[in-house]
């Protein structure tokens, strides 16, 4: 049972525990020993989004890292998939990301990408976990073996350059009129600059970072102004990202939030209709809808379905060859180019398709075979499993036999927020909200007299 990583690296409020900057000495030591006796090259890539704590983890972790002899390279404020990508390209023994992702200022994460680009796995966490309880003086480096800091050379340009490669040469973003909204994040600078390279006529919101405003009423968590920003330009397509960019939520011209399940459809069967679906196949996970399987299913695909966490997504694609997978909250993997979701990148293959299909996004929206579903976050205290929930359990084994082989039921704790999930599909509006607020109902009532 891990400790301190979730189900995306580590995460909490910043300046407490864990999330202090003595954790985060200990932190770096752990990493910086870890990974030199994995790998020769004792070097690590440290990035962050805008967050003011960032400053100070960041310093927090470098200093750690040095002590034990490992140098550092900093990137500034960038989005995660860029730390992914510069891991590999300048072969780095590791790649770290101080990122809460889409959560507010007040909390902060670590991310870590091993060489080749990929989060840890499972076990690798846990063994990080046990030598943060060990005594690692032995390793502490002395004299000149002390590690130095650098700063990495235009590490946004190179990320850009990177980015723009896989927008097809052929093709251009001249004529068309994009909303971009970057969350006050990660990519404010990065984002802008690679869509109005490829010739985007671009109107940018949520751009100025001040170390609090981040993810603040905007990005892919809060597209409401967006909506009104691509009616009030009568643009062709919104773009929002998170705080660290690894997610993406698209409006369409018509200003619809797209669900993310209907951005996957579009990029998946444009993969098949290609041939280049590896397997036929979408990765994506138990949280996804039933009509996306439809969906899939009726052009001749098929969706394959793992835990929640991208890690899981990618991890299945990399176990069995698939090479296109995401989660419905907007990160999206394309296995051919990167390592981890990377909202950018998936914005340019879905302009991609709007360009060579010549459709609006509205229009392609209308692909996706939609199936009667709610969704429902319910706010907890404590993660009791549902095990030792038994009228809540037999609950939802009433409703799975009720569904039958036209519905489902999802029931999961959020890895990352004090928060319960609840995901009910079937044939009728009416009887899948029953059961939401009946679920919840018992739920609430059985958590609180749980001792």
């Amino acid at each position: 049972m891990k400790k301190f990583f979730g189900t995306d690296g580590i995460r909490g409020f910043a300046n407490q525990p864990p999330m202090t900057p003595d954790f985060f000495v200990k932190l770096g030591q752990v990493l910086g020993i870890y990974f030199r006796q994995q790998d020769p090259r004792t070097k690590i890539i440290v990035g962050k989004d805008t967050r003011r704590s960032g400053y100070m983890f960041e310093h927090s972790l470098c200093a750690g890292i040095c002590s034990v002899g490992v140098d550092v390279y900093l990137t500034g404020p960038i989005p995660t998939p860029g730390v992914a990508y510069l891991t590999r390209g300048l072969r780095a023994s590791a790649g770290i990301m101080l990122s809460a992702s889409h959560n507010p200022y007040y909390d902060n994460g670590i991310k870590i990408f091993a060489p080749d680009g990929f989060k840890l796995p499972d076990l690798t966490e846990l063994k990080i976990e046990e030598m943060l309880s060990e005594d690692l003086s032995k390793y502490f480096a002395s004299r000149g073996d002390i590690g130095r800091t650098r700063v990495v050379d235009d590490a946004k340009g190179q990320y850009a350059v990177f980015l723009k490669e896989q927008f097809p040469k052929h093709l251009t973003l001249d004529g068309l009129r994009i909303v971009l909204d970057p969350a006050n994040g990660a990519a404010y600078k990065v984002a802008p600059k690679v869509l109005e390279e490829l010739g985007a006529e671009l109107f940018i919101i949520n751009n100025k970072p001040d170390g609090v405003n981040i993810n603040e009423q905007c990005g892919a968590l809060h597209p409401q102004n967006l909506q009104a920003e691509v009616l009030k330009y009568r643009a062709d397509l919104g773009i929002a990202l998170d705080g660290d960019a690894d997610r993406l939520v698209i409006v369409d011209n018509k200003g619809n939030v797209l669900d993310g399940d209907v951005v996957l459809a579009i990029l998946a069967l444009d993969l098949l209709e290609k041939g280049k679906l590896n397997n036929n196949a979408l990765v994506a996970t138990t949280m996804s809808g039933f009509g996306l399987e439809v969906t899939m299913n009726k052009a001749g695909g098929k969706l394959i379905r793992t835990d929640v966490g991208d890690k899981y997504v990618i991890d299945e694609m990399t176990t069995n060859g698939h090479n296109f997978g995401g989660e419905r909250s907007g990160h999206i993997i394309f296995g051919d180019y990167c390592t981890t979701g990377d909202g950018l990148l998936a914005a340019l293959k879905f302009l991609e398709v709007i360009i060579e299909k010549k459709k609006s996004a509205f229009e392609l929206s209308q692909v996706l075979i939609n199936i009667p579903q709610v969704l429902k976050n319910i706010p907890i205290t404590k993660k009791v499993p549902l095990e030792d929930l038994p009228k809540t359990s037999k609950l939802v084994s009433e409703f799975e036999e009720r569904l039958g082989t036209e519905g489902r039921v999802v029931f999961r704790y959020s890895g990352t927020e004090k928060v319960a999930r609840l995901m009910i599909e079937g044939k009728s509006d009416l009887e899948i909200q029953a059961m939401c607020d009946q679920f919840v109902q018992v739920f609430e009532k059985e958590l609180g007299e749980y001792k």
